[in-house]
């Protein structure tokens, strides 16, 4: 059973994708985070495998909170998968950024916000 952290600003979106998950294989354990200051909490409560957030220009969503999540979550469960989500319509200079921190390694993969549901779960299946 693989154990799936969402922490997005919207919560459509974030129950989306949970959905998405369980649909694609109902054997994901999904653990919508509410806001981020819970986020690591959860990670290490549910023992998470992956970690999908997204990235705003906004706080508490911003790139340098996101990492600043990442490197804590990394101390302690280093085999937790980070994907981050980016809305490459709205700003993007910050989607241009979130794929740098791929190219840089930071993180394990990102998605556009405007993929489909179906490609969002397929996506974290494959990471």
């Amino acid at each position: 059973m693989r154990r799936v952290v969402i922490d997005m600003q919207s919560f459509l979106f974030a129950d989306a994708a949970a959905k998405a998950l369980r649909r694609f294989d109902p054997d994901y354990e999904v653990y919508p985070s509410e806001k981020p200051a819970q986020t690591l909490d959860l990670c290490f409560g549910a023992n998470a495998n992956v970690l999908v957030m997204e990235v705003t220009e906004y706080t508490p969503w911003t790139l340098a909170e996101r990492l600043k999540i990442l490197e804590k979550l990394k101390s302690k469960l280093p085999e937790c998968r980070i994907v981050f989500v980016v809305d490459e319509n709205t700003s993007k200079s910050l989607a241009d950024k979130v794929r740098q921190a791929k190219k840089d390694g930071l993180i394990d993969q990102f998605l556009y916000g405007s993929v489909s549901s179906d490609y969002l779960a397929a996506s974290i299946d494959a990471v």
